[in-house]
Parts: C-alpha cells; structure tokens; sequence
C-alpha cells in the first residue's frame, strides 16, 4: 500500500512529485558523494561515514517510533470500516470476501514470485557483496530475534501480553490480537463503539502528523544513508538500485496481468471489451498515481461494460477503500528483497509471519501518499521475516516507478472484481 493519493491530510506529508524528485536527488547525490569519498582513503572516509550513520540513523529512529502505533490503529479502522461496509449488504459482503481472499493470494504470490525472479536475475555477487559492506553497520540482531523458532511459532501467534509483544516488536502476534480486537470492536452497539474508534482514529491521525513532518526532514535522512551506503558500495550501489526498480515493478506488471484473467474467465469479459474500457483508467492511474483520481474514469469503464450501475456505484468506491490488491505482494516483495541484499536467510516460519503480517496488515491500509506509506506498511513485514527495516530508508526514494505499477494493477483489479461480484449483461 503505498501508492499516491489525496486522502491524507495536506500536513500530513510533503509536495508528491517534487517530494520524489528531491528525494530521489538526496539518494543519487548522496551514493555518487559516498562513492567519490570512498577513494580518497580512511582519513577522510571513516569520519564522514560515521557522521553520516549518526545523522541517517537518528532519522530512521524517527520514523521507526510511528511503526507500532500507526499499525495498531490503522488495523482497528480499517477491521471495522471493513466489517461495516459487509454488514452494509450482500453485495457489500462479496466484494470484501474478494477482497481478503485476494489480500491472501497477493502474500503468497510476492512471497513465492520475488525469490523466484531473484533466482533468474540475481543481483550480481560482486554488487551484493558490496552493499552488504555498506550496509555493515546495520544491526541484524533485533529483527532477527523478533522471528519465533518453529517449536514457539504457533504458541506465540496469541500473546499472552500484548503490550510486550508491541515492545518487542513482536508484530505477527500483536497484529493478531490488534485484528481480534477490531472484529470485537465491530460487534459492539454503534453509539457503544463510537468513543473507542475515534481514539484510534485520533491516534492514525496524529501519527500521521508525526511522520509528515519526520518525512520533511527525508531529503536530509535519505542523503545521509545513501553516502554511508556509496562508500562502503562503490559504483556497484547504482547498478543494484537499477535491478531493484525492475525486480519490484515486475511484481506489479505480473499481478496487473493477474486483473485481465479475473475480468476474462471470472466477469466473464470479452477481452478486446475488457481492454477497451480499462484504457482510460490505466492511463489515468499511469499519470496521477492515484486510485481515488481514477474513481471517474473505472466508473465509466464499468458502464462500458455494461455494470449495473447501482452494483458499480457500491463496489467500485469500496474498492478504492479498501482494495490495494497489489500492497501485500509488492510489500513483502520488497522486504524479501532487502534479504536478499544482506544475505539473510530467512525461516520457514518467518515466510509464514511474514505472509501473515502482508495479508492482515492490508486490511487496515487506507489510501496514503507514497512516501508516508512505504516504511509503516513494509516494516513490520520486514521484521515479522526477521530482515533490518533500515535499508527501507534508502528504498523509499525510489519508490514513484515501482509506486506506478502498484496503481495500475491496483485498478485494473478493482475493475475486474467489481465484474466479477456485480451483475452486468454480456459485452462483445
């Protein structure tokens, strides 16, 4: 989840476009600064990398502390929205069973399809090596403990305390208990429910305040882990940023594809129909990065295809709510991704949690500009597998290319499903 929209409050995080091309500055500048400094010998390189571990690292540790409590309290929103919106009617009903069955399929997808595509086109070994020494400073052990042995995993899944599965970054169990909670909180009587979903509705919020003002410090952040990286790397960290982007973006094209097979064989789509009618949103979410910005465009694309409008006027709103189809998999794309920079290996059970955390987590994503959303939602899959959270800081100035294909997969899968739970007449 982290493709760009207007729902955040305009505090909430820098300018999008030119926010991106900043950051995006901070990161080549600072990895091509790290690369020229790394040849002019210790006496200049160590105190510059440290002072830029300190800086970067200080930045980091402000958008780390937003992790926990934004998770927990986008979880609860999102659990109830969603149950009401499924209370709201049958229709309703089938579109989120789709959605949370599509939220499972995704996990497993990036979890399956991103060592797959690493296993073709491996990040060259001398390149890994070479990140793996710039990135030596990063410290494996905390998220590494996080991930239970095989005996405890199941064990562990229902904590005992939450509080101190929270504080132990513990995230599969406490995003279990947050879920049960939430679906708890749904039963409870509206007026009853009101005073506690408004606590945590004030709480995202906030944290979202927070990070918006964290993130205007990014540029600086970014630049500072990017030169650590670039003179430990050498010139082989702008060839893995490069692999990066193509690895991440496949994912997206692939579960794009995975939209045009529902809308065939499951909505029952004349394809040239399909393709037809899906070509103005696509072009609008390729240019805006934006589902919400795209709602015009896939409501006419569902009159093309002959919708009846009162089932697209339901679904497809619900949707851009609530369906970020390609989130799960290109998150934990993406963490996956991290490992195999760092050479981490990672646990049967730490695929399981982090499979978990990708599919429960996108119940509670709401529609966040790119920058705000990639840390919070891909961090606790990554320490859910037991991979460091800090090279996210450098992956998050790459995100716009990547973040483009998240939006277009992601509306083309809102249009397809929307075929596929709505009533609509045959198209030729």
């Amino acid at each position: 989840m982290t493709e760009r929209t207007d729902a955040a409050p305009p505090s909430a995080a820098p300018g999008g476009g030119k926010s991106a091309l900043l950051l995006l500055a901070a990161l080549l500048v600072g990895l091509v600064l790290g690369i020229v400094v790394a040849g002019t010998g210790d006496g200049w390189k160590e105190p510059l990398v440290q002072a830029a571990g300190l800086v970067g690292g200080l930045w980091l540790d402000a958008l780390r502390m937003t992790v926990i409590p934004l998770i927990v309290a986008l979880l609860v929103v999102g659990v109830v929205g969603g149950a009401d919106a499924a209370r709201a009617g049958g229709l309703a009903a089938k579109a989120v069973a789709w959605f949370v069955g599509f939220y499972i399929f995704s996990a497993l997808f990036g979890a399956v399809m991103t060592p797959a595509l690493l296993a073709v086109w491996p990040l060259p070994e001398a390149a890994a090596q070479a990140l793996q020494a710039g990135l030596a400073g990063v410290d494996q052990s905390a998220t590494a403990a996080a991930v239970p042995k095989v005996a405890d995993f199941f064990k562990t899944i229902i904590p005992a305390n939450p509080v101190a599965a929270a504080a132990n970054d513990q995230i599969l169990p406490l995003v279990f208990f947050t879920s049960v909670f939430a679906f708890a909180l749904a039963r409870v009587e509206p007026e009853r429910r009101a005073s506690t979903l408004g606590f945590f509705e004030g709480v995202a919020d906030a944290m979202l305040r927070v990070i918006g003002w964290v993130l205007a410090l990014a540029p600086i952040g970014v630049f500072a882990l990017a030169f650590a990286v670039g003179a430990g790397a050498g010139g082989s960290a702008l060839g893995a940023v490069v692999h990066y982007v193509i690895i991440l973006s496949l994912l997206g094209v692939i579960l794009t594809v995975f939209g045009f097979v529902i809308a065939i064989l499951v909505a029952g789509f004349a394809p040239g129909a399909f393709f037809r009618a899906i070509a103005g949103p696509s072009a609008v979410a390729l240019s805006t990065r934006s589902s919400l910005a795209s709602l015009p465009a896939m409501l006419q694309s569902a009159a093309d295809l002959r919708i009846r409008g009162r089932d697209a006027d339901v679904v497809l709103p619900l949707a851009v709510a609530l369906f970020r189809a390609t989130g799960p998999a290109m998150n934990i794309g993406v963490a996956l991704y991290v490992a195999h920079w760092l050479g981490v290996s990672i646990t049967p059970t730490g695929y399981a949690a982090g499979i978990a955390v990708a599919a429960m987590a996108s119940l509670g994503a709401v529609s966040l500009p790119g920058q705000i959303s990639f840390v919070t939602s891909i961090a606790p899959i990554s320490i859910a597998l037991g991979v460091p959270i800090e090279p996210l800081a450098l992956l998050l100035a790459l995100e716009t290319i990547p973040d483009t294909f998240r939006t277009l997969g992601n509306v083309v899968l809102d249009v397809a499903v929307t075929g596929a739970v709505a009533e609509h007449e045959a198209t030729d």
